[in-house]
């Protein structure tokens, strides 16, 4: 065999530093652009809470993990991951306080990140063309993928990798696979605004941002509506819905606003409507005929009556789980 050297070798022993597990008590690999995981908390046999000094956001934030029975910082293998996605105004806590999401992860051999989100839209702000901070798609993306492939043996490639999210988390989910395909071999969309640029819409979003956001300029997030029209549509699952083609597709939601099947109304309110959720239904039509005409396939849950909570989305995370399970090559344990 001839021999390998000069650049050629450097190049491969970097290929294999990058493949081999850490070794326990070593220090955790960054990411790429220098993130990193500067603490990490075990609170039970399966769940770890991560900070991550995170550059493409200039700040600390946490993420959380469930891990499978088994798991191993310093195994040969891979799993198969779920990265899960939370909406407004929550944090990355919120799918293991408000979901059964341990017990249901725990039947299958799937690890699951959890990622902070704040209240940051899923996009890198566009900052009035700017750029700069916060860049919450590269963080999800780029820093947070990197970081559980290489410390914690999270899959590698799309057909490994499932991303879902509720809300804003899954207008995150959809946005990110269409805008990286073959990132994520199954997406799934629970109340999602799928079509950001419907009309009306902007204006909503633009209102939620500054009066129930941060506080700050809604500007900052995707430009002025109209005046930055190319931002907002490469940021729309609409307009780029047929980058995803070939990925295995989840979307629901509620239309009219009014209580479900699962909510429990004060008296008197019987007949409350939450218009959130009557926009994600809108807009959830109008991307699932999207879909339709450029003939990609999508498996669909749009029902009536139903608030826009925890009360609609774990049910639904029950409908999907066995599908994106097998999608994704995650095996149900004895």
């Amino acid at each position: 065999m001839r021999a390998v050297s000069g650049l050629a070798g450097a190049a491969m022993m970097s290929v294999l530093l990058f493949l081999a597990p850490p070794a326990a008590g070593a220090a955790l690999f960054a990411a790429d652009d220098g993130a990193k995981i500067v603490a990490e908390k075990q609170l039970d046999d399966r769940t770890f809470d991560l900070t991550v000094s995170s550059p493409a956001l200039a700040e600390n934030v946490q993420l959380r993990v469930l891990v499978p029975r088994g798991w191993s910082q310093t195994a040969l293998r891979t799993w198969p991951v779920v990265y899960a996605y939370h909406g407004g105004r929550d944090t990355y806590v919120s799918w293991t306080r408000s979901t059964d999401i341990e017990q249901v992860s725990g039947h299958y051999d799937v690890m699951v990140v959890m990622p902070e989100g704040d209240n940051g839209s899923y996009t890198d702000w566009w900052n009035y063309g700017k750029g700069g901070t916060p860049k919450w798609e590269t963080f999800h993306t780029q820093e947070v993928l990197q970081l559980m492939e290489r410390n914690y043996r999270a899959g590698t490639t799309g057909k490994r990798r499932a991303v879902m999210g509720i809300s804003s988390g899954a207008s995150g989910a959809m946005t990110y696979a269409a805008r990286h395909p073959g990132m994520f071999g199954y997406v799934v969309s629970s109340s999602g605004i799928l079509h950001l640029t419907q009309p009306g819409i902007p204006a909503m979003t633009m209102f939620v941002n500054a009066f129930f956001g941060d506080g700050g300029d809604p500007y900052r997030i995707w430009g002025v509506p109209g005046v930055d029209a190319a931002n907002w549509k490469a940021h729309d699952p609409y307009e780029l819905a047929k980058n995803l083609r070939g990925t295995h597709l989840y979307i629901s939601s509620g239309t009219t606003g009014l209580p479900g099947p699962y909510d429990s109304p004060e008296p008197g309110h019987e007949k409350s409507v939450q218009f959130q959720e009557v926009l994600c239904g809108s807009t959830t039509i109008s991307f699932i005929a999207r879909l339709k005409e450029l003939g990609i396939p999508a498996t669909t849950h749009v029902y009536t009556d139903g608030w826009h909570n925890w009360q609609a989305w774990q049910p639904e995370m029950h409908r999907y789980w066995p599908a994106m399970m097998k999608t994704i090559g995650a095996k149900q344990l004895a």
